[in-house]
């Protein structure tokens, strides 16, 4: 079987040794006699799975020792909500920047629970640089998405919030840059991305922020309840979590955080340059503000961008589709992208212009 190049914003493309690996195992898991599907979330051999899983990300990412790794279901979305309800203490606020789709949802999540205050763009793919003035003191915490899956866009600098905790949606670039922890006060984001398959949510959470939510929090969405029960208070999604494993254990095979920011650079830079000396293909995003996983892209012509992609689909390059809001085209280069994808990708859009007159 040929397997296409699968650009998708997620679920996303895994790491091909990752898939054959859960292939192998997928019926007898280390001579269990079971899949690790039917593995109980009490077993010894999943307990061995989760803490090896907790461990690798703590190493990959330097996550310092106040700090707790916990893993839960429901995706970011889930996440708008839990927070808030978390963190949002009586009587006070939280500002959230908002610089695309995602963080507009967070928002309207938030204001369900207390009050919050907005900070928007004046250029829509533009972000600025954020001092402390820019957030009200009594702010309970400062909430951004660091990576604009949809816009293309990501921060450059990350918010110097004088001290309120910083509070980030890393979905679609966790474990793709180097990142100093120690600068958030809580991490989270969906696996579908750059950790695994769907279905878990991996949160990164300081201790100071556990143990806050108010007596009406529901258990399964107060942070302290996972920390406490180290993830498995009630059964967590196994099979995400062992395969999350696996995609950890190949990124410290491939050179860890800073082996796979210099992958991904490298094909960032194809493309952004492919695109940049083309006459036909434009990316609207300052240079500054380029995300390295999310590249969006367009002709300017509805007609001319079908042509476009009716053509990558039938050379093996699946869900370059840009998202409804935006239209064009997008590739998403995470992780497990392979560089011979990008450079495939760049042939064709450079034989689709000069098939149409271009340089």
């Amino acid at each position: 079987m040929k397997r296409v190049y699968n650009f998708s914003a997620g679920p996303a493309v895994l790491p091909e040794p990752v898939l054959k690996k859960v292939q192998d195992e997928l019926l007898n898991y280390r001579e269990t006699g079971m899949s690790v599907m039917e593995l109980s979330h009490r077993s010894a051999p999943f307990q061995n799975i989760i803490e090896e899983a907790q461990s690798l990300l703590r190493e990959l990412l330097s996550i310092p020792e106040d700090y707790r790794v916990v893993f839960m279901q429901g995706g970011a979305s889930l996440q708008f909500s839990m927070i808030p309800l978390n963190l949002l203490g009586e009587g006070k606020g939280a500002d959230y920047i908002v610089t695309g789709s995602w963080s507009k949802k967070a928002v309207k999540e938030g204001e369900k629970v207390g009050k919050v205050r907005t900070l928007s763009l004046t250029e829509p793919f533009e972000i600025p640089t954020y001092t402390p003035e820019d957030f009200s003191p009594e702010s309970s915490y400062v909430h951004i998405t660091s990576n604009n899956t949809i816009e293309g866009t990501r921060f450059d600098q990350y918010p110097d919030t004088g001290g309120i905790p910083l509070v980030a949606d890393m979905s679609s670039h966790i474990l793709s840059e180097k990142i100093d922890v120690s600068s958030f006060g809580f991490i989270y984001a969906g696996a579908q991305k750059n950790l695994g398959p769907s279905g878990v949510t991996v949160a990164i959470i300081h201790d100071s922020l556990i143990g806050k939510a108010p007596d009406s929090c529901p258990t399964m969405l107060n942070y302290e309840t996972y920390v406490k029960h180290d993830s498995l208070f009630n059964t967590p999604p196994t099979f995400s979590i062992y395969v999350l494993k696996l995609v950890l254990e190949w990124v410290k095979k491939n050179g860890g955080v800073e082996g796979m920011q210099e992958h991904n650079e490298r094909k960032a830079a194809l493309l952004y340059d492919c695109i940049d000396e083309s006459s036909l293909f434009h990316n609207p995003v300052t240079e500054k503000n380029r995300s390295l996983m999310n590249i969006p892209f367009s002709t300017g012509s509805d007609e001319l961008d079908a042509d476009f992609l009716k053509g990558a689909k039938a050379e093996g390059f699946e869900f370059l589709k840009g998202h409804r809001s935006v239209g064009g085209m997008r590739a998403s280069l995470y992780n497990a992208m392979p560089l011979e994808g990008v450079e495939s990708l760049v042939d064709f859009m450079r034989k689709f212009e000069s098939d149409r007159g271009g340089c």
